[in-house]
């Protein structure tokens, strides 16, 4: 598997895949911010969010065609962890690889540190 890195974080070739999927059926300029924000039963949780423009401040994600826009608050808390797709018997989601998480919730949406 083929993964490109930016600053700290990995996005898959499977994640790419599936992220120019889904914006390629949204408007032109349509992007991804993956975010972390306090809340879930761990204590912070990814948010993914389609977003037509990037923040001058936004550090960008690229793998092939595919981009990623992460804040910089929320870079420090992703900081070298990878952003898969996975699509298993339960579901299908972006699944997010954290080194710097203690702990997480079993659906893997929230986490601790």
């Amino acid at each position: 598997m083929t993964e490109t890195a930016t600053g700290t974080v990995t996005l898959t070739d499977r994640a790419a895949r599936r992220i120019a999927e889904i914006v390629a059926g949204e408007p032109a300029g349509t992007l991804l911010r993956v975010s972390v924000e306090g809340g879930g039963c761990s204590g912070f949780q990814y948010k993914f969010d389609l977003v037509g423009a990037s923040a001058s401040d936004d550090i960008v994600i690229e793998n092939g065609p595919a981009k990623v826009l992460i804040d910089p608050v929320s870079i420090e808390y992703l900081a070298g962890s990878e952003i898969d797709f996975v699509d298993e018997l339960i579901g299908a989601s972006f699944k997010i690889q954290n080194p710097n998480a203690t702990a997480s919730c079993g659906c893997g949406t929230s986490f601790s540190l």
